[in-house]
Formats: structure tokens, sequence, C-alpha cells
């Protein structure tokens, strides 16, 4: 009988074993299907960084930030194999094996990489994806407002800060505006400067213009309301220097509208809670 339970507790033993190793397998590359007169786009959940088509039998391109089109040149057998494709994203990986089928209502048109197709790699140029961001950004649209004290009037244009928070290596500036005019405000650039705050000498003065990491919104027109956010990385500053966002107008008479923060709101931004 001892031997007999003994028995049964290693098959058991045996089998959670053999299902934890199968667990930490990567999972088994998946299969696109393709077809000369069909074009496949391949939709990576994450800002593409690099794809690679093994073979010369299909022709590709990233026409967007998360897209791939895919086309074989010319006919093949059924069920040939047309190659393997390699998507490389922010942070993860998918690979699939691009397989033809002569018929063209049995190829994939759209596919889009599902969470467990992704394998996942330490990119030590992103401390943040741009999904990341864009989760951020949106949860301070969802928050009541906590910055009030840094706002500006110009030319029947009103702005004001919604929020500074950081997060990782990032601030996030969340900020409004609001056209008080009939005629409706096209948007021609939106820059982030470090200046002096006070302009003794001209050749003293210094302003160090900044590139935004991410920006949540794109849109270059509004009539009444504007809202957006921006993502900088994190930085320290003098007193003597603000940091400046300034939103200008793509007419030569343009109306320019600014906003000068702080370097103690800056210190005084808020945590994200994860």
């Amino acid at each position: 009988m001892k031997k007999l339970l003994f028995a049964a507790m290693t098959a058991v033993l045996t089998m959670h074993a053999g299902s934890a190793d199968a667990q930490t397998k990567e999972s088994p590359m998946g299969t696109i299907f393709v077809n000369e007169h069909v074009t496949t786009h391949l939709i990576m959940p994450e800002t593409i960084r690099l794809v690679d088509i093994s073979t010369d039998t299909i022709a590709g391109n990233q026409v967007n930030d998360n897209i791939v089109r895919l086309k074989p040149t010319g006919a093949m057998n059924d069920h040939e194999q047309a190659g393997v494709v390699t998507v490389i994203g922010e942070r993860h990986i998918a690979q699939y094996r691009l397989v033809y089928r002569d018929c063209m209502l049995l190829a994939d048109t759209r596919y889009t990489i599902p969470g467990w197709g992704l394998q996942e790699y330490t990119n030590p140029d992103v401390q943040m994806s741009m999904g990341e961001m864009s989760r951020y950004a949106f949860r301070m649209f969802n928050a009541k407002r906590t910055v009030t004290n840094i706002h500006s009037k110009k030319d029947k244009m009103k702005a004001w800060v919604n929020h500074i928070c950081s997060a990782g290596d990032y601030f996030f500036i969340d900020f409004s505006m609001e056209n008080k005019t009939k005629i409706p405000y096209d948007i021609s650039d939106i820059r982030v400067k470090l200046e002096d705050k006070k302009q003794k000498k001209a050749t003293n003065y210094q302003s160090i213009e900044m590139t935004p990491e991410y920006m949540l919104y794109r849109v270059n027109h509004f009539k009444k309301h504007y809202r957006n956010v921006i993502v900088i990385k994190k930085l320290t500053f003098p007193e003597a220097k603000v940091l400046k966002i300034e939103v200008s107008e793509n007419q030569i008479s343009g109306r320019t509208i600014e906003l000068n923060i702080k370097y103690d709101d800056v210190l005084n931004a808020d945590c994200f809670d994860d």
C-alpha cells in the first residue's frame, strides 16, 4: 500500500513539474496567412522600433507607429512557408510564420498581436513605453485639478496648468487653453523651454529648448477649448530660471500664449500611485 501511495505521489509531482516547465517555455510561433492579392496589416500594441522579414518573397513596410504592411511579391504553392516576420517594439518582441494560401478568402487582412503573443525584453533606451505614458496621461484627465497658481491671459486667450505629476524619470504636465474670441485657434507649435526669469542683457540671456518625450494629442485646431498632456524628462533647474510652455498660432500675426512654471511648482509635483 505504501509503495502504491508513493508511486501516486511521485506521478502527481512529475505532472506538476512538467506543467511548470511548459509554462516557462516560450509560446510556439504563431502563423499569419498571406496571399499575393491581399495586403496584410500586422498591428503591434506598442510603438514599433524594428521590423525584419526573413525572405524577399514578402514585401513589407511600416506604415504607422504600430502597423506593418505585408504582401507576397508573387504567387506561391498553397501552404508554402513564405518566411518569418519579426516585430520589435519598445519592450516586446513578436515573431510569426508567414504561410501562403492560394485562396484570397483564407488570407489575413488584419492581425492584431495579442498580449500572449509578445515576449518581453529589456530595452535600455526605453525607461517608459508610449503606452504607459498614455495611461498615466489619461489618469490625469480624470483627476481633480491640483494646480491653481499657474495661468496666463493674452489676446483674449486663457491658459492654465491642471496637474504636474512625476512617474519614473518623467514629468507629466497637463494644461488647458480657452479661446474667448470667435476666431478658431490653429496651433503651429507647442514648445517647451528652460529660460531665465529676467532678461538683463541680450548677450547673457539663455533659452534652452526641450523636446517633449510624448504628447497625448496632436490636435492642431480648436474653437473654444483645448487640453493636452506633455511629457518631459525629469530635470532640476535653479530658481533664476522657469520652465516655459509656449503655444503659438500658425498665422503671420498669430497669437502666442505662454505658461511659466517655477521650480517650486515642479518640486510639488504629485506622484502617480501605481
